[in-house]
């Protein structure tokens, strides 16, 4: 890079530092998922440094994390380094760290590396591509208790809460306790609720098998809750209906129009149209968060409008009002086309970020860009256990075994 990035003591973080001169514009990515690394490779051939920041070394193929919580994949296989870009794009540079505030007036950052401590990266041109985390409307204290999936940290976690649950199952004497360690609650029944109890029933059943003489795991049972009135509400109802069939026929307990109202130590409490009570509690060892996402903390650090969400309320070119040369895309970004919101799914991420990435390339070449954002809707994919699939896209509607080749065939062809 033509410009030293500035660092300070932490106690010295207003203080700017860097190089007098800088010869090429800086654009500063935040995040390094499918949004923030489509933008870099958007970047490779301009004329312009590009820092890639995120608190984690490694990108995360984050369709298949639900594998890695159900020991399908090992970590490994679903991760790779952040750093390989460095090798093949000579205008990019990685840092570790994680960013604290955003000041749009000055157009600088800061950032805080491990061992280093704040400094202030001063930035031309800036991507918030920070992403997503659990949401837990409001009961943040559901989070000790109930892990949601967003990174290999947490499908390490559920994978262990899973194993260790039928290691303490085997071991207690206690019935009733045994029960609650072999009860695993699902809550929330979108793509990622449906794609991981689907795979934990394929875990108890075959994957499980045998490994216990005084417990069967297959007893186990998967409950998922959703306070909605069916299973992946963003599809078709057709489809939702066959996957709903598909679930019970693996085992799984659907159970919708059901709101989680505590989530404790010692499972859920949970009331709604198919409780025949007011309330009940669920006793569980093992409940897991697949109920909604919000935005990182940094949308709100720029200072404009955001959704309920927290998600940064951006024009048709991914700009934010009244800060110059910002952009958000990914789930950091609320973007509109039709009046209706572009899901927050890879596809749309990628999209977003390629687009912010050549605009900011055509820009710097003294171009204006004119034709906005525009999101090509590929379908949507939702996997229900091994060798069962749902594809919609557009009118086509498809499930079963061939659907289930055809996402095989797309997720090989990306690793």
């Amino acid at each position: 890079m033509s410009a030293t990035l500035a660092e300070t003591r932490p106690e010295e973080a207003n203080a700017v530092v860097e190089a007098p001169h800088r010869e090429r514009k800086r654009v500063v990515i935040i995040g390094g998922g499918f949004a923030g690394i489509a933008a870099a490779r958007a970047l490779r051939h301009a004329d312009v440094d590009v820092v890639l920041i995120d608190r984690r070394n490694h990108h995360i193929f984050q369709p298949l994390l639900y594998q890695v919580a159900t020991a399908v994949l090992s970590p490994a296989e679903i991760a790779a380094p952040i750093r390989q870009l460095e090798v093949k794009q000579q205008n990019l540079s990685v840092l570790l760290a994680e960013v604290t505030d955003v000041d749009v007036a000055s157009r600088t950052i800061e950032a805080s590396s491990p061992g280093v401590g704040v400094r202030k990266i001063a930035y031309d041109y800036l991507v918030v591509a920070a992403g997503a985390r659990p949401s837990y409307f409001g009961h943040d204290e559901f989070a000790q208790f109930a892990p949601g999936l967003k990174n290999l940290s947490d499908a390490e976690t559920i994978r262990a809460k899973i194993l260790g649950a039928f290691e303490l199952a085997a071991t207690t004497e206690d019935e009733s306790e045994r029960a609650r360690q072999m009860t695993f609650v699902l809550v929330g029944a979108g793509p990622t609720g449906v794609e991981l109890a689907a795979s934990l029933a394929q875990m108890v059943k075959v994957t499980l098998r045998g490994n216990f003489r005084h417990i069967d795991p297959a007893q186990a049972s998967i409950i998922l809750l959703d306070a909605g009135k069916r299973v992946l509400p963003t599809f078709a109802e057709s489809l939702s209906r066959r996957v709903t069939r598909r679930l019970t026929k693996l085992g799984v307990k659907v159970l919708t129009g059901v709101k989680v109202e505590t989530v404790d130590a010692e499972g859920v409490v949970a009331g709604g149209s198919e409780i025949p009570s007011a309330t009940v509690r669920i006793p569980s060892a093992t409940v897991l968060w697949t109920a909604g996402v919000a935005a990182s903390p940094i949308p709100k650090m720029l200072g404009t409008k955001t959704d309920r969400a927290g998600r940064a309320l951006v024009d048709p070119f991914l700009k934010v009002a009244d800060a110059p040369g910002v952009f958000v895309v990914g789930d950091a970004a609320s973007v509109m086309q039709n009046e209706h919101p572009v899901p927050g799914v890879a596809q749309a991420a990628i999209q977003e970020g390629r687009y912010v990435g050549r605009l900011i390339a055509k820009e710097l070449k003294g171009r204006k860009v004119k034709r906005p954002f525009r999101y090509f809707d590929k379908g949507n994919m939702a996997v229900v256990g091994k060798n069962y699939a749902v594809l919609e896209r557009g009118w086509l509607r498809t499930s079963g075994f061939l659907t289930w080749l055809v996402w095989a065939f797309i997720h090989i062809r990306k690793r």
